[in-house]
């Protein structure tokens, strides 16, 4: 069988003995490869169905793909867990130790910034979801019926009303989504703003209007968790849901080209 190294991400300050007994993909023994203060972790998979043509393959079949990923995920968090890492995209194989100690080399700086910003940091997430049927009977207010205005005007007028009613929700919205993200940004060290889950996907009541993740120094993670608290008293008519804490995908991203 002719084998690669699949690469699962990159770290530093990270002691071989805490890969001992943990594996990756395919159930293939975990181990570290170092170049000039950078490690690469590693695992031995099989060319026939990660080199170039088994990729093209097995990147179809979903199931292949699920696995793999989840393999990939697990294996970086358990590294996240014990040192600062950055993922590296999923299926990148090299070839031989040589060719991966050449890229450390080549990533050296991108990746000590990369990690640098990482870590002691965690990845959370808050989002933030509006229903209507909260927003008390106010807003439900329709135009009163007018005996002397034909059926059709009335009708009408009852539509504007109603439009009138979302446009001005969905506003409020908007605007109390970005003061709930400036508040919570304020306590970490980088915040993004991510495209609203289609509830179709995750199943969620009301509709979403803030999904940002946020990346925090774990000494601030108290203070973060209470402003969270906080807005959602202030905001007793949203649903904000807060998770984590995750290794940081979202800003340990490593260009690997």
């Amino acid at each position: 069988m002719s084998t690669g190294l699949y690469l699962y991400a990159l770290t530093r300050g990270l002691s071989p003995a805490l890969l001992e007994g943990r594996t990756g993909v395919a159930g293939a023994p975990l181990r570290l490869i170092e170049n000039e203060g950078l490690a690469a972790v590693v695992s031995e998979v099989d060319l026939e169905e990660f080199g170039e043509d088994g990729l093209k393959r097995n990147l179809e079949d979903l199931a292949w793909l699920e696995a793999v990923a989840t393999a990939h995920d697990r294996v970086t968090r358990e590294v996240a867990e014990r040192a600062p890492a950055a993922p590296v995209r999923l299926a990148t194989v090299f070839l031989s130790d040589a060719s991966v100690r050449e890229s450390l080399a080549r990533w050296h700086d991108r990746a000590e910034r990369t990690l640098d910003r990482i870590e002691g940091r965690g990845e959370w997430s808050v989002k933030v979801y509006s229903d209507p049927s909260t927003r008390g009977a106010a807003s439900s207010e329709e135009p009163a019926d007018d005996p002397g205005m034909g059926a059709g005007r009335a009708y009408l007028l009852k539509r504007r009303a109603a439009t009138q009613r979302k446009e001005a929700a969905a506003q409020e919205d908007a605007e109390t989504a970005e003061q709930i993200h400036a508040a919570v940004e304020k306590l970490a060290v980088a915040g993004r703003r991510l495209a609203p889950q289609d509830r179709r996907l995750t199943g969620h009541v009301g509709e979403m209007i803030l999904n940002g993740t946020y990346l925090v120094d774990r000494d601030d993670v108290a203070a973060f968790k209470a402003e969270v608290d906080r807005l959602a008293d202030l905001h007793d008519h949203l649903r904000i849901e807060l998770a984590g804490p995750w290794p940081p995908y979202s800003f340990a991203s490593l260009e690997t080209s």
